[in-house]
């Protein structure tokens, strides 16, 4: 007989160690949260307790939840900053807000592609062994609303989470949890009542939620759910519930209103005011899930007839060797690649990014370089362009400007050289206003440095002149030569005398 119990004992202790492993698997993100605190620099967040903020989130989002809408991400952000704020009143309001917004990210797992959490877990089989697996999970998830915007929902684990339990059948559980509400409340154990009143709220949440999940699997392919036995029956089973539901919350509405009345203690009447309120929202959300239920059927019909007569998606049919081999081996090389290169980029499809956050990088980059060839790949030869800039003016310019420069015995009006340069050589008129600018202060030691014999000098005359081209004030332009002193061995820029004619 000791043979015989052996298996049972075992596979009912396996059963109840798996479920406590997933329950310890669903905390396992509030924990990483917690410990690893200390590695945000942008914030100090010692002062933080991350864990009790994410639970109180995932409770925000479970209340805000509604059949066919969820929670809007900004206000559940105002609403755990509040929490945040409680922690740490002496922080500024902004801080507050990046802490709910961080926490919020954290339980959608924001970074990830499938943005689930990956735990290892283990069981022991039938046979005996002990396997392990990875078990994966959601605890908020981000869903579009049937007026198009982005709500947020909570998931079985994330209530799971709240409540302290796992797979629990969600009937059961609410059956339990609103007896035990109504024994608190006729013993008068109000603060303990209203822990109960939330639990009940949760798993009426988490039934609707089961109940959605299982009319949209619904309009999206009716076959992938059994409307032949299994729905009907848990319709039936969902309708009765609710019947006894509503006449249960309404009973323990009755004894929280005279548990009020009766008591002279304000803090009393207002837990029991709160009861008021958890219970009304159950019984609110109990009569919008059986709205739902009385309308099942008629949405399976109406599914039925779309999925059945809707047309099959027309897909054309690639003929590989007709439509691209064949016409790609008439094609020149250079056309041919970039036809392969398109197709092969349409029929992959898209390539995720190797990498996804911040510790894959770390992790490639400390990953080992790869051994290498002794020699190296092979460098290609560089191709090499001439960078050299052409000069602004050629030395046909200068020679032209030296020309009319050329003024030692008279001197002349830069409006007339000006002119003169446009009527005979107009690319070299720039070039001399250049010049004759130079020469109104002009540097007679790098005149002499360079070995010249002559130096331009201008002077203003206070007139202005206006060209097509140039306008301003007027100069008088000469070229004065330079006489070396007596002495080679002076030094020229000290010594150097300048013999200017005078200007007539």
């Amino acid at each position: 007989m000791n043979d015989n119990r052996e298996p049972a004992s075992v596979e009912v202790a396996n059963d109840g160690l798996a479920r406590r492993a997933k329950a310890l698997a669903c905390t396992a993100p509030l924990q990483a949260l917690e410990d690893n605190k200390g590695s945000l620099r942008w914030v100090e967040a010692d002062v933080y307790q991350l864990a009790e903020i994410a639970l109180h989130t995932i409770d925000q989002v479970t209340i805000s939840m509604d059949f066919d809408s969820g929670a809007n991400q900004q206000m559940v952000i105002d609403q755990v900053a509040r929490f945040a704020a409680l922690q740490a009143p002496e922080r500024a309001a902004e801080e507050h807000r990046k802490v709910a917004g961080h926490v919020l990210q954290r339980l959608i797992n924001v970074g990830t592609v499938e943005r689930s959490f990956t735990e290892k877990i283990g069981s022991v089989d039938r046979n005996g062994f002990y396997q392990r697996y990875d078990f994966q999970f959601n605890l908020l998830v981000e869903r579009a609303g049937p007026d198009g915007k982005i709500y947020l929902r909570a998931s079985d684990e994330a209530i799971n989470v709240l409540v302290g339990a796992l797979d629990t059948d969600v009937e059961s559980a609410q059956i339990a949890a609103e007896v035990k509400l109504e024994s608190l409340i006729k013993r008068g154990r109000l603060a303990e009542a209203k822990l109960a009143a939330e639990q009940a709220r949760y798993r009426t949440v988490q039934y609707g939620e089961m109940l959605r999940q299982l009319l949209e699997a619904t309009s999206r392919d009716i076959r992938a759910v059994d409307w032949e036995h299994e729905v009907p029956k848990l319709l039936a089973e969902a309708l009765l519930h609710i019947e006894e539901r509503y006449e249960f919350e309404h009973r323990i509405l009755s004894n929280i209103s005279e548990a009020r009345d009766r008591s002279d203690d304000p803090l009393r009447k207002r837990r029991a005011a709160e009861l008021v309120t958890i219970v009304r929202d159950c019984i609110r959300r109990h009569m919008q899930l059986q709205k739902r239920l009385l309308t099942a059927g008629a949405l399976y019909r109406e599914e039925q007839d779309r999925q059945q007569f809707a047309e099959l998606p027309a897909r054309a049919v690639l003929d590989l060797h007709g439509q691209l081999l064949a016409p790609a081996l008439g094609l020149p090389l250079s056309d041919t690649l970039s036809v392969g290169e398109e197709f092969f980029r349409g029929a992959t499809g898209a390539r995720p990014p190797a990498v996804l956050d911040l510790s894959g990088l770390i992790a490639r980059l400390l990953r080992p370089a790869p051994e290498r060839e002794r020699l190296g790949e092979e460098i290609p030869t560089p191709e090499l362009t001439d960078t050299a800039e052409e000069p602004v003016f050629s030395l046909e310019d200068w020679a032209a400007t030296d020309s009319l420069l050329d003024i030692r015995d008279t001197p002349r009006q830069l409006s007339g050289l000006l002119t003169e340069a446009e009527r005979t050589a107009p690319s070299t008129a720039a070039l001399l206003l250049h010049r004759a600018v130079n020469a109104f202060s002009p540097q007679v030691g790098e005149s002499i440095a360079r070995g010249e014999s002559q130096v331009l000098v201008g002077v203003t005359t206070g007139e202005r002149f206006d060209l097509p081209r140039f306008g301003g004030d007027d100069l008088l332009l000469c070229s004065a030569p330079i006489v070396p002193p007596p002495d080679e061995g002076a030094v020229l820029g000290s010594e150097t005398s300048l013999r200017e004619e005078p200007i007539e």
